[in-house]
């Protein structure tokens, strides 16, 4: 008799399997030179940890971590090459019927007019699809990664195992010698949804008009500069665009290939809404009905590099008759047609750049339909009945017997696959309640708090077995340069020395109700709220109850993630839970997760007084500790240094020190997560990872997906 534990097993796999892929950087040439290795000498003393690359005086509260020189020699990343892998450009082109209809009554132009002389071309999964149909999906309120990854473009593109990059709206990617020049070549006659020309002029006006403008991106990213400093961007020709980099930053190509933010905006229909490109720019916004011409372009962009904002079908309504279009041109395979709070309905983008191996215009799918729900049951109900046809973000383990158990009837299948991430938690170390934030700065509360969690019996609760007790670490994998103790570091189960740390601080149960007041006497509930999309619900249940074991009372209570995500960056929640990590492919281009707040608005944040003591240069917020300024140095270093370089390794191992030795973020368990689709969904390929990490669906070319009812 198969047990339901027995299926899961078997549907799981290795949960570690095929990460490691992740590891290194893609497509890498090296070369032999003699570089400088580190050889780290430790000096202990209690309490706290701060790693450092020069020796600093002895504090009594620090551990430091300074640094000998020697010379040997190592391989260094020289160069990065993106690896093209197209099949040859057919020799005609086909179209949906529904496009043909448009053409042959004049409302289009034909198919070989509205590609690209050099169109993207993928060879199906399985065989050549059927055109038609509308793909079924559900979400929490507002959208999300898994939704928008269905459609989305980038410059480039991650295979699927997440260890090559590949181009797709560039046609290839070159990174200078030097490492300070990526030069990317476009596609000839490719085009904006709305027909006009996409040209490298769309590359530069994103980023010098819309990434750095504070007008509209109040805070520059991280990705858009190079160790705090803006880069340059040239227009050599309409297809070649060059970024000129203060220093190198080589993971700025896998950072194109993963993240939403997909560096180019349509020029042609923003700038004459920007003040700075036409002077009657406010004038034109004011006939629309808004007060500025910013306001329009906030209205399309919505001031993120987050491309799945309201349009103007949802936060002007009332305006969007009066303006160029209902939504901002896309080069995507879908465009918005309707976008309300219930939903959203796209249909196929005629000017897609992609084509099958026999000259047929993706997408497949005609249309895609979004329903928002925020009730995880109803979720669940409407994927056991068959009312989508994919699904991955936000299921989480504990809902796969459920959902396995309804496969045979529903006509679906349940994938279960390793997550790069881990479920994992952190305190709020800047709260505005300073009793609080004393405490949860206080490592030994971190300490207890982590100790006091029983990963194993999470594990063989709502994991089934099939999860690994983990400590957090920031990079998933390990990468060879970090000791594998972190790994382990403060996960084992011991409520006695938690209660001992708890003594040690001034934290007791002064008046007999079996919980622990603050060390000033003030009473202490944790105000714990978490969402389904981030974090399984019945783990943080758990978390909850083995805290209030050693005397520490705690809420907890489920919200949407806006409401979530919201609090989070109000700072005003005491814990926060989500799940995190990246693979160090994607951190050598990105520093989100190494400084303050260590993450977007979309994920899991603490420190948001350091973050704005930073942004500020120290006029406003709450300083951080030194261990946390070493965090942002040592990730300019890390990220700039050559691959496998002493800097390289010495930097990062310090990074993984620093933020797991101190606890900031305190990790639990890392599991399979379900990855759910109806069996009429064809050229579906099973996936390597359940994760946003390579932007969920994008790799898997959902474009050439097709229904088969």
């Amino acid at each position: 008799m198969i047990t339901r534990r027995k299926a899961l097993v078997a549907g799981a796999g290795s949960v570690s399997a095929g990460l490691l892929l992740a590891c290194g950087d893609p497509e890498v040439q090296v070369v032999t030179k003699e570089v400088a290795v580190e050889k780290v000498v430790v000096k202990e003393v209690p309490v706290e940890k701060i790693v450092q690359k020069t020796q600093i005086k002895e504090v009594p509260v620090e551990k430091i971590v300074t640094r000998n020189v020697v010379k040997t020699v190592e391989k260094v990343v020289d160069r990065i090459v993106v690896k093209k892998v197209e099949a040859e450009i057919p020799s005609r082109f086909n179209e949906a019927p529904s496009l043909a209809k448009l053409v042959a009554s004049g409302d289009l132009p034909k198919v070989d007019d509205r590609l690209p002389k050099e169109p993207r071309v993928i060879e199906p999964f399985e065989k050549v699809g059927k055109y038609g149909g509308t793909l079924r999906y559900i979400d929490l309120e507002g959208g999300g990664h898994q939704t928008s990854s269905l459609r989305i473009n980038g410059l480039l593109t991650f295979n699927q195992q997440g260890t090559e990059i590949r181009p797709d709206v560039a046609k290839s990617a070159t990174l200078s010698e030097d490492g300070k020049t990526f030069t990317y070549e476009l596609r000839e006659g490719h085009k904006w949804s709305d027909g006009h020309p996409f040209t490298a002029e769309d590359v530069k006006f994103w980023y010098d008009h819309l990434a750095l403008d504070p007008k509209i991106m109040e805070k520059p990213k991280d990705y858009v500069l190079v160790g705090g400093k803006r880069m340059t961007v040239d227009v050599i020709d309409p297809q070649t665009v060059r970024f000129n980099l203060p220093a190198p930053k080589p993971g700025l190509l896998a950072h194109f290939a993963f993240s939403f933010a997909q560096g180019f905006q349509p020029k042609h229909f923003l700038a004459p809404y920007h003040p700075e490109l036409n002077p009657d720019a406010d004038k034109l916004a004011k006939q629309a009905g808004f007060e500025n011409g910013l306001e329009v372009i906030k209205a399309y962009f919505g001031n993120s590099d987050w491309t799945d904002t309201p349009s103007p079908l949802l936060n002007s309504p009332d305006k969007v008759a009066k303006l160029p279009a209902d939504v901002i041109p896309t080069l995507e395979s879908h465009i918005y047609i309707t976008d309300t709070t219930e939903g959203r309905h796209l249909v196929a983008n005629p000017y897609f750049h992609i084509v099958d191996t026999q000259g047929n215009q993706l997408p497949y799918m005609s249309e895609q339909d979004e329903v928002y729900i925020n009730d995880n049951e109803i979720r669940i109900l409407k994927l056991v009945n068959a009312e989508a046809d994919y699904k991955a973000q936000s299921l989480q383990l504990p809902m796969a017997p459920i959902l396995m158990d309804g496969q045979e009837k529903g006509k679906y299948k349940i994938d279960l696959k390793p997550e790069i991430t881990l479920h994992n938690m952190s305190f709020n170390v800047t709260s505005a309640n300073l009793a609080k934030r004393k405490v949860f700065g206080d490592l030994r509360f971190r300490k207890a708090m982590s100790v006091a969690i029983n990963r194993e019996e999470i594990n063989q609760g709502p994991f089934f077995g099939l999860a690994k007790p983990k400590q957090y670490v920031g990079f998933s994998p390990l990468p060879p340069f970090a000791d594998k103790k972190w790994e382990s570091y403060m996960i084992q189960y011991d409520p006695g020395m938690a209660k001992s740390l708890l003594n040690e601080i001034g934290m007791v149960d002064k008046d007999g109700d079996g919980f622990r007041e603050l060390p000033n006497g003030n009473k202490l509930v944790l105000n714990i709220q978490f969402s389904q999309q981030g974090i399984s619900g019945k783990l943080v249940e758990m978390v909850g109850q083995h805290w209030s074991e050693v005397g520490i009372k705690n809420t907890v209570k489920e919200v949407t993630p806006d409401e979530y995500r919201s609090a989070q960056s109000a700072n005003q929640l005491d814990v926060m839970m989500w799940r995190k990590s990246q693979p160090l492919s994607i951190i050598r281009g990105n520093n989100e997760l190494w400084v303050p707040p260590f993450g977007d608005y979309f994920s899991h944040r603490t420190g948001m007084l350091w973050a704005e003591y930073i942004d500020t240069n120290g006029s406003k917020g709450v300083k951080p500790p030194a261990y946390v300024m070493q965090l942002v140095d040592d990730i300019n270093t890390f990220q700039s240094a050559a691959f496998g370089s002493a800097e390289f390794n010495a930097s990062g191992a310090r990074m993984v020190e620093n933020m797991t030795g101190n606890l900031l973020f305190i990790g639990i368990v890392q599991a399979p997560a379900p990855i759910y689709h109806r069996n009429a969904l064809k050229n579906f390929k099973e996936f390597v990872f359940h994760a946003y990490e390579f932007y969920r669906t994008y790799p898997y070319r959902a474009t050439q997906w097709y229904l088969d009812e």
